[in-house]
């Protein structure tokens, strides 16, 4: 037999060409997925956590196999008003809540969310945070405090009412003593404004009005207020108030797990957020006014417009509040100087170029209703 033909230099010759093409072919790497544990500091039947929940997906979906967000409720892992810690510290790899919510670690963190933001409306005030300056001051807050976490704010949320009542309130001194809930600088105005003021978290309060811990309480939008049960232990829901009426929401995450992230994960995080901030504002819209309209015919919900001499004295009670802190804290004082300079100019545009809608609607909705 030719040593050509022998089997045991077929064999050699077979085992050299299979190995020369696992040489040459291109290696194939089998993604990882990088699984992250958020939670919100809503309850989960709350539709802010369905938009946490939403924001989720719309990463889950972009990044395929390679990321994945899990987003637990309020109280899973941590009580809500703890997440900014837990996230910081690695307990939880992210979070979805409110800069308002930090307000106690640096009172200038409220200001991201509470008070009347010199007339913004709320996604004026997120302009303010992405192009006037605000995402860096409040990096630079974090990192004063020691909190080593990556920021995004997005979601302009409406105005929210002043809040629900077991009487309505028709004059600013019915305030003087009453038993009220809200958080963040809505503490320290409400509080100027004589109210006795309890900073519950958002599902806690329903169950304080219902026992009479609490007296009158605001927690923000005609959805969240009906699925967490506010009609059920109050009929009377007064509209419109400066204290709350730029506010925005919050996702944490934690800068050494974020920053072990690929960079196109870290563009599809950036974009979600994007996306999101639109989704929440077309859906708020629809569901709010959905459940307006279920408060009022289902519910049996009694809605007062805030007198104008409420809201003057909330203004008057919030130049008071923030002269203040302004004097205390120098992060407040730049914070608020950087609205006041980017609401100025934002300000005056919006008021010369914007058509006044009231009138259309009216035009063709008002005639005969209640006002």
């Amino acid at each position: 037999m030719s040593e050509s033909k022998s089997p045991r230099r077929r064999s050699l010759l077979k085992g050299a060409a299979i190995a020369a093409g696992a040489m040459s072919a291109p290696m194939v790497a089998v993604a990882q997925t990088t699984a992250f544990r958020f939670q919100s500091t809503w309850p989960a039947k709350d539709i802010f956590h369905e938009f946490a929940n939403d924001f989720a997906k719309k990463v889950n979906d972009m990044a395929g196999s390679r990321l994945k967000i899990e987003v637990l409720p309020s109280g899973a892992v941590v009580p809500a008003f703890q997440l900014l810690e837990a996230v910081n510290k690695g307990t939880l790899d992210g979070g979805h809540g409110v800069v308002a919510y930090h307000y106690g670690k640096n009172s200038a963190l409220a200001l991201w969310g509470s008070g009347p933001a010199f007339g913004m409306d709320p996604n004026m005030v997120l302009s303010w945070h992405y192009y006037g300056g605000g995402k860096a001051l409040l990096e630079e807050i974090y990192k004063s405090i020691n909190m080593d976490v990556v920021s995004y704010l997005y979601g302009p949320m409406p105005t929210q009412p002043l809040g629900w009542f077991k009487k309505p309130i028709s004059n600013i001194a019915q305030m003087k003593g009453l038993k009220y809930r809200t958080v963040g600088l809505a503490v320290d105005l409400f509080t100027d404004l004589g109210a006795a003021v309890n900073p519950l978290p958002g599902g806690e309060i329903v169950p304080a009005l219902d026992r009479g811990l609490i007296e009158a309480a605001e927690f923000n939008n005609a959805s969240s207020d009906r699925v967490l049960g506010f009609p059920d232990v109050a009929k009377n829901c007064m509209l419109q108030s400066f204290h709350q009426s730029g506010e925005q929401f919050e996702i944490l995450f934690n800068r050494g797990k974020y920053n072990a992230l690929a960079p196109e994960l870290k563009s599809i995080i950036d974009y979600a957020v994007q996306a999101a901030s639109a989704d929440f504002s077309w859906k708020a819209i629809d569901r709010n006014s959905k459940d307006y309209i279920e408060l009022k015919t289902k519910d049996k919900v009694n809605f007062y417009k805030t007198p104008d001499s409420i809201l003057k004295a909330q203004l008057d009670a919030w130049d008071r509040v923030t002269a203040k802190k302004s004097v205390d804290n120098p992060f407040f004082k730049r914070v608020l100087d950087s609205q006041k300079a980017f609401a100025e100019r934002a300000g005056q545009w919006q008021r010369d170029y914007m058509v006044d809608f009231k009138m259309a609607y009216d035009r063709y909705f008002a005639k005969g209703k209640k006002a």
